[in-house]
């Protein structure tokens, strides 16, 4: 059986596209499976509308347009679907209510400490990296997503509550509630001895 004009077209870019891809699925997810997942995804949209690409771009540039759309309808997916657990290291997302007293004061313990002077610039430690990664993931999906689009994708509140679907005053309590939790888990797992 041979592949028809259209087959021979995809199975090219597969080729040509599928690797660069897979890269920039995973800078904007840091998950295998579902960068895989995604890659696979587009291809396939590509396949069955083909015939509707009518060469006014590189194919390259049309790819990655669906590309992109599959990664936003991923996140959308993740934003809407409820966090039942977070786990954190050995601790878990209860310990939310524990950073303040009662009169909304720092906790003696939990007062935010400088970190080690480093010699190197931390994100350039790749252990340092890979439990920045760890805590991240553990992190609720929303919060997440808000500190992922806020600080590494810099895009503006507004665009990312209109992403969520949540208020400003919700995106800054999340934002605040995430940036929290991540500091506890950096602490706990790469600073404190």
């Amino acid at each position: 059986m041979s592949l028809s004009s259209d087959e021979e077209t995809l199975k090219s870019w597969v080729a040509l596209h599928s690797d660069k891809m897979y890269s920039w699925v995973f800078y904007k997810t840091g998950d295998k499976e579902s960068s895989e997942d995604l890659v696979q995804d587009t291809f396939l949209s590509a396949f069955k509308s083909i015939r509707k690409f009518e060469g006014k771009s590189e194919p390259k540039t049309w790819l990655f347009a669906i590309l992109n759309n599959k990664i936003a309808e991923h996140f959308r997916k993740i934003y809407r679907s409820p966090v039942l657990t977070t786990k954190m290291g050995d601790y878990s997302e209860k310990t939310m209510n524990t950073f303040f007293t009662k009169d909304e004061g720092w906790l003696k313990e939990e007062i935010p400490r400088n970190w080690p002077d480093e010699e190197i610039h931390l994100l350039d430690d790749s252990a340092f990296k890979s439990i920045l990664e760890n805590c991240m993931k553990n992190l609720p999906a929303k919060w997440h997503a808000a500190l992922q689009l806020k600080y590494l994708e810099e895009k503006k509140g507004d665009i990312i509550c209109q992403e969520l679907e949540i208020t400003a005053s919700n995106f800054w309590q999340i934002l605040h509630r995430a940036k929290l939790q991540l500091r506890k888990c950096l602490d706990i797992n790469r600073f404190r001895k």
